[in-house]
């Protein structure tokens, strides 16, 4: 499946990522042609780690996979949002999501 006109803007587009069960917003993360492709062929998440400059498999050390039951995109062609089934908590810290903390106004 070509996928290149979802990387017409940009060479990374955001993923929302939610647990498909409860739609629980879980994480936000990066992903390029090759980490969707990836994605797509193996169902489970692959992301691009801006901060390492590679791919990363979600889960891949943890063990906190998550398999992907849905892919959608946005009206603008700019955003992915994948519903998941997560193996374990979404963030590095050990929570759930990585939306764990409020901020306060």
């Amino acid at each position: 499946m070509d996928l290149k006109w979802l990387f017409e803007k940009s060479a990374l587009v955001p993923a929302v990522v939610q647990d498909a069960r409860t739609l629980e917003v879980l994480m936000l993360a990066y992903m390029n042609e090759e980490a969707l492709r990836l994605t797509l062929e193996s169902g489970e998440a692959w992301f691009w780690s801006r901060s390492r400059g590679e791919l990363w498999h979600k889960g891949e050390t943890s063990g906190n996979v998550q398999r992907v039951c849905e892919v959608r995109y946005d009206c603008d062609c700019d955003a992915i949002l994948l519903l998941v089934e997560p193996a374990g908590p979404a963030c590095h810290t050990g929570n759930k999501s990585c939306f764990y903390r409020k901020l306060e106004f």
